[in-house]
C-alpha cells in the first residue's frame, strides 16, 4: 500500500465525496436495534439479510484514510471518524453498521513495523523497526522469524490495529526493485516459510496480517498501469507459489491485490487470480482487498471477489449500488464478499472489545530486534580470519553511512522509531575504540549537508523526498594519518529505496567517491599490513566485484532495524557468529540478471489517459521472458557465475557433512533424507542446511536444480553434531505442465543435493532415487493465460 501523491485539488475533492459516502453508511434505520439481528449473536447470513443494499455497498468499500499535514475539507482531525482517531495513522478503516453491532475495523502499515504517526491523542508515537524482509530472510529460521511476528503483533495489538498490511511476498526477480527491501527472496520457498512464520506469530496475538501484493508486482516503475505479461507456468512456480505457502501454512486473515495487470486484466478484477486459484484451490478462507486505488472497475472487482475495495470513495459505492439495481452484479455476489469480510471482523480485537495500552514493551522489542539482526547478517568475505576483530581494538572508521545508519526503506515499510543505534555507536557499545577526528569530520559534514535540507513534515517528505547524503570526499592525508595510529579500518557504505521508484542501474553500482574511498584506505592500510573491512548497509543487492579485492572481509547487513549498530557490532566483535544466508544471488554484473534486458518494460505515451482523480495513467508493459529461470535458477543451469550464490554465507567456524540417507532407493508417496552435520571448527556456531532436487528432463525444460528444503541447525559446540532429516511429498518432485494445467513429477532419476549454498562448490552430499511412473501431484484449472504467445527462455538441450 503507498499514500498515493495526488494533486491537492483533487486530493480535497476526493476528500468531501468520501465524507459524503460516511454520511450515508452511518445513517441509521427508525426500527429499534434490539429487534434487529447482531454480528456474533446471530449468523452471518441473518446479518447479511437485514443489511439494505446500500450498508452492503458501504462496507466493501473502505472509509478514507488521513494523511497528517494534508488538513483538506472532510480530511481534519475534526471530522476523522472514531476507527481514525483509534490509531494516529491507521493506513484505513472500514466502515460499519452500527444498527447490526458491526464495527469499523483498523489497517495500517506496514511489512517491518507498525506505521504510526508521531502525532495524535496529544502523545508522540513510536514502534520497533524491524529487520527488513529480506535480512529476516537470510536468517533461514522460521522460529527466529516467527517470534518477531509474535512482537509484532504484540505492539500492533497494544496500539488497537486490527490488521498489519504486511508481510510483502514478491519475488526478487530484478535487484533494481524499489521495493526488495520489504520482500524476502528470489525463491518462492524461503519466501513462503518465512512469510507463514511472520504472519503465525503476529496473528498469534489475535491482530490480522495482509500478506501482499498479490500478484507478479516485482517493479515500482507504472506500478499503476503495467501489464505483467507472465506464462502461466512461470506464475504457479514462481511468483505465486510463495503466497500458496503462506495461505496453507498460516491463513492470513487478508490477502491484498496488487496494482498491475497480469496479461491484460486487472489482478483485483481476475476472478481466476482471485477466487478460482486463491479461494478455491488454496483454500484461502479470509477477505482480498485491493491495494490503495488499485484497480478500475469496482463492479468487475466484486465479481472477481474482491472483497474491500480500498482506501474507498464514494463513487465506488455508487457504482456498486447501481449495478445491483441494474442487474449488471448479482446481489449474491456482493452478500459473499460481504460475509467474507463479517467473518475477519469477528475475529478482530476491535469487535472482542480487546483493550490496549497505547504503550507496547519498545525495550523488549528492541532486544528482538537485534537478536534477529544477529541471527541474519551475512558474511561474505573473511581472509585471512580479519573478523572477528579483537577486544580493544583501535578502529578507524570510514563512510557516512557509519554514522548515519540507514535501518529501513523508506514508503508505507518505514518505521516512526524513537532512535536508529549507528555503527559508530555500536562499536563505542561493544567496547572498540575510534578516532575522534574521523567521528567529528564526518558528523560534521552530515550537519552540513541535513542543514541544506530543512526538515519536512510527512507528507510534504513523501511527495517530495530529500536526496540521500552524497559520500564525503575524505581527504588522502587523514586517511594515511589513520592508517599510522589505527588497527583495523571499517568502511560503510549505505544505499536506499522505497516505494513508488526503481533504482537505477547507476545505483546498483557504488559511485566514483565511494569507490576512490575504498581504493584509498586499502592502499594506506594494506601498506602497513592492516586490514580492511566493508559493511554493507543496503536495500538491495549492490555490485562488489569492482571493489572487493580492496576489502580483506565483507558483512552484508542489508537494512537491520532501529538496533543495527549493536548488531553489526555484536558481528565484527564476534560476541555472534555470523549465520545468515543468502536468499538471492549477487550477480558479477547488472547485465549478468536474466531480466536485465526487458525491466522495468516499455511504456506507451501515445497511449495516455486519464486516471483516478484526473491523474496522467501511462500505459507499460513487461514481458517476463526469463519465465521461470530467476536467480539461483538461471545462475545454475545457463552456467553463468555469481559473485556470491544464493544460499551463501561464512561462519567464523567451520561445519562438516556425513552420512546421507535416503530412506528408500525408490519414491512412493514420500522420501526422507538424513544428514548429520558437525561443527569442526574452535567456535560455537550455526549452519544452515539446504536441499536441492535436480529432476529429470522429459516433457518439460527445468532447471539444474531447485531448493527443496532447509533447516537451521541449533548452535554447535565445537565437535557437536545434529542429525536433520527432509521429507519429500510428490508436490516436491513436481513442475508445472501448463498443457495438462497440472503439477506432474516425471518418471526417472533425481538427485537430492545438500550443501551450504546453491553452488556445486558447497553442496556437500548427493544421493538418488527414482521415480517408476508419472506422478500428477495436483489438478488445477487453465487460468491465467497470456493474451499472445510469446517466447520464453529455455536451456539448450544437450
Amino acid at each position: 500500500m503507498r499514500i498515493i501523491c495526488l494533486p491537492f485539488a483533487r486530493l480535497r475533492a476526493w476528500a468531501i465525496t468520501t465524507a459524503t459516502a460516511v454520511t450515508t453508511a452511518t445513517a441509521m434505520p427508525a426500527q429499534a436495534q434490539n429487534t434487529l439481528p447482531q454480528l456474533g449473536k446471530n449468523s452471518t447470513a441473518e446479518v447479511i439479510a437485514a443489511m439494505t443494499l446500500e450498508e452492503k455497498a458501504n462496507l466493501v468499500v473502505g472509509n478514507g484514510f488521513y494523511i497528517p499535514g494534508a488538513n483538506f475539507p472532510g480530511m481534519n482531525s475534526a471530522q476523522l471518524n472514531e476507527a481514525q482517531k483509534k490509531v494516529p495513522g491507521a493506513s484505513g478503516v472500514t466502515r460499519g453498521v452500527p444498527r447490526l453491532g458491526i464495527p469499523p475495523i483498523v489497517v495500517t502499515d506496514g511489512p517491518a513495523g507498525v506505521h504510526v504517526f508521531n502525532t495524535g491523542k496529544g502523545r508522540v508515537y513510536y514502534a520497533t523497526a524491524w529487520p527488513v524482509g529480506t535480512l529476516l530472510a537470510s536468517s533461514w529460521d522460521t522460529a527466529l522469524v516467527r517470534r518477531v511476528g509474535v512482537a509484532f503483533g504484540s505492539e500492533a495489538k497494544e496500539y488497537g490495529v486490527d490488521i498489519i498490511l504486511g508481510p510483502g511476498l514478491n519475488i526478487h526477480r530484478n535487484p533494481l526493485g524499489g521495493r526488495n527491501f520489504e520482500y524476502y527472496s528470489e525463491d518462492p520457498l524461503i519466501t513462503g516459510n518465512i512469510a507463514a512464520a511472520l504472519v503465525n506469530g503476529i496473528q498469534s496475538n489475535g491482530v490480522g496480517t495482509s500478506i501482499k501484493h498479490f500478484a507478479a508486482n516485482n517493479q515500482e516503475t507504472d506500478r499503476n498501469s503495467v501489464n505483467t505479461v507472465v506464462s502461466e507456468r512461470a506464475l504457479r512456480e514462481i511468483y505465486l507459489k510463495g503466497f500458496e505457502i503462506a495461505v496453507k501454512q498460516a491463513q492470513p486473515w487478508t490477502v491484498m491485490t496488487s496494482y498491475n495487470l497480469i496479461n491484460g486484466v486487472y489482478t483485483s478484477e481476475r476472478p481466476d487470480l482471485v477466487t478460482t486459484i486463491l479461494k478455491n484451490e488454496w483454500g484461502f478462507k479470509g477477505f482480498v482487498m485491493t491495494d490503495w486505488f488499485g484497480g478500475k472497475d469496482p463492479v468487475a472487482q466484486m465479481k472477481a471477489g474482491n472483497n474491500l475495495l480500498m482506501p474507498g470513495t464514494a463513487d465506488q459505492v455508487k457504482k456498486i449500488v447501481d449495478a445491483v439495481k441494474g442487474g449488471q452484479l448479482d446481489e449474491k455476489a456482493l452478500d459473499r464478499n460481504v460475509e467474507g469480510i463479517l467473518n475477519i471482523v469477528l475475529q478482530s480485537g476491535t469487535f472482542k472489545a480487546d483493550k490496549y495500552s497505547d504503550q507496547p514493551d519498545l525495550t523488549k522489542d528492541a532486544q528482538i530486534a537485534r537478536e534477529a539482526a544477529d541471527e541474519s547478517m551475512v558474511l561474505l568475505k573473511n581472509n585471512n580470519n580479519t573478523l572477528p576483530i579483537a577486544a580493544n581494538s583501535h578502529i578507524a572508521l570510514f563512510g557516512i553511512n557509519a554514522f548515519n545508519l540507514i535501518a529501513g526503506g523508506t514508503g508505507s515499510g518505514d518505521v516512526n522509531r524513537l532512535y536508529t543505534v549507528s555503527l559508530a555507536e555500536g562499536l563505542f557499545h561493544a567496547g572498540l575504540m575510534e578516532d575522534g577526528a574521523l567521528y567529528t569530520a564526518y558528523n560534521e559534514y552530515i550537519a552540513q549537508e541535513n542543514a541544506k535540507h530543512p526538515k519536512k513534515g510527512f507528507f510534504e517528505e513523501f511527495m517530495n523526498p530529500t536526496p540521500p547524503i552524497q559520500e564525503y570526499p575524505i581527504a588522502p592525508d587523514m586517511i594515511t594519518r589513520q592508517a599510522a595510529i589505527a588497527d583495523i579500518a571499517i568502511i560503510s557504505i549505505g544505499r536506499n529505496s522505497g516505494e513508488g521508484t526503481d533504482r537505477k542501474v547507476s545505483e546498483f553500482y557504488l559511485g566514483e567517491t565511494e569507490k576512490q574511498l575504498i581504493a584509498n584506505v586499502a592502499a594506506a592500510f594494506h601498506a602497513k599490513n592492516k586490514k580492511v573491512i566493508v559493511v554493507l548497509n543496503i536495500a538491495g543487492v549492490t555490485d562488489v566485484t569492482q571493489w572487493e579485492d580492496n576489502a580483506d572481509a565483507v558483512l552484508l547487513a542489508w537494512q537491520p532495524g532501529l538496533e543495527g549498530g549493536n548488531a553489526i557490532a555484536d558481528i565484527l566483535s564476534g560476541k555472534v557468529n555470523p549465520s545468515g544466508k543468502l536468499a538471492t544471488t549477487f550477480p558479477v554484473h547488472y547485465d549478468d540478471v536474466p531480466s536485465a534486458k526487458n525491466f522495468p518494460g516499455k511504456e506507451f505515451p501515445e497511449k495516455a489517459t486519464t486516471g483516478m482523480l484526473g491523474m496522467k495513467a501511462i500505459p507499460a508493459e513487461v514481458t517476463y521472458e526469463e519465465g521461470i529461470y530467476v536467480g539461483y535458477r538461471y545462475y545454475n543451469t545457463f552456467g553463468v557465475k555469481p559473485a556470491y550464490p544464493f544460499g551463501y554465507g561464512l561462519s567464523y567456524t567451520t561445519f562438516g557433512y556425513s552420512d546421507l540417507k535416503l530412506s528408500s532407493p525408490t519414491f512412493t508417496n514420500t522420501i526422507s533424507a538424513s544428514i548429520t552435520v558437525t561443527n569442526t571448527g574452535k567456535v560455537a556456531g550455526k549452519e544452515v542446511v539446504q536441499l536441492y532436487l535436480t529432476a529429470p528432463v522429459h516433457k518439460l525444460d527445468k532447471p539444474a536444480e531447485e531448493l527443496r528444503a532447509f533447516a537451521k541447525t541449533s548452535l554447535l559446540k565445537p565437535g557437536e553434531s545434529q542429525t536433520l532429516t527432509f521429507t519429500l511429498t510428490p508436490a516436491d518432485l513436481a513442475s508445472y505442465n501448463t498443457t495438462a494445467s497440472a503439477w506432474i513429477a516425471d518418471a526417472g532419476k533425481y538427485t537430492v543435493k545438500i550443501g551450504a549454498s546453491s553452488d556445486d562448490i558447497d553442496i556437500k552430499q548427493t544421493a538418488t532415487f527414482n521415480l517408476a511412473k508419472d506422478i500428477v501431484a495436483e489438478k488445477d484449472e487453465k487460468t491465467l493465460t497470456p493474451q499472445t504467445p510469446f517466447t520464453e527462455l529455455k536451456p539448450v538441450k544437450k
